[in-house]
């Protein structure tokens, strides 16, 4: 499952992402994985979550480097459950308008892998129509 949590810049989608990161981490069996740009505002990220800033890995500049990314995280380390992905749009090459590929990859990876997705994007909910909701699920 890929759950979108969508909204203008400044609505507090990131501590929304960090609080159910913190509640998750408590009731899931394997790891919790939170992927931010920067590593401003981890302080609040309970100590059980890997943060993973992606600022330490300029290297990756586009999608499909970004989902190899995922993929090298989940054949590390097969107890990821859940990963979260906090601004989007700030990583590599992702953008509104190939939004709807990478959100495509991301179901694949949840379907193969069995990791749940939670990934904030800083634009409205009806910017989101090109994307197919199918495997998805709008958390606002």
């Amino acid at each position: 499952m890929v759950n979108l949590l969508a909204g203008p810049k400044g609505t507090g989608k990131t501590q929304l992402m960090i609080a159910k990161a913190n509640e998750l981490v408590k009731t899931t069996n394997g790891n919790v994985v939170f992927v931010k740009k920067s590593h401003r505002d981890t302080q609040s990220v309970s100590f059980d979550i890997r943060v993973v800033c992606m600022d330490d890995y300029k290297a990756i500049t586009n999608i499909d480097e970004y989902v190899g990314f995922l993929y090298g995280m989940y054949s590390s380390n097969g107890d990821i459950e859940v990963i979260f992905i906090d601004g989007i749009l700030k990583h590599a090459d992702i953008s509104m308008e190939n939004m709807p590929r990478f959100i495509d990859r991301l179901k694949k990876i949840s379907e193969t892998c069995g990791i749940e997705f939670y990934v904030s994007i800083s634009a409205e909910k009806d910017e989101l129509s090109s994307i197919n909701m199918e495997g998805c699920s709008l958390l606002n």
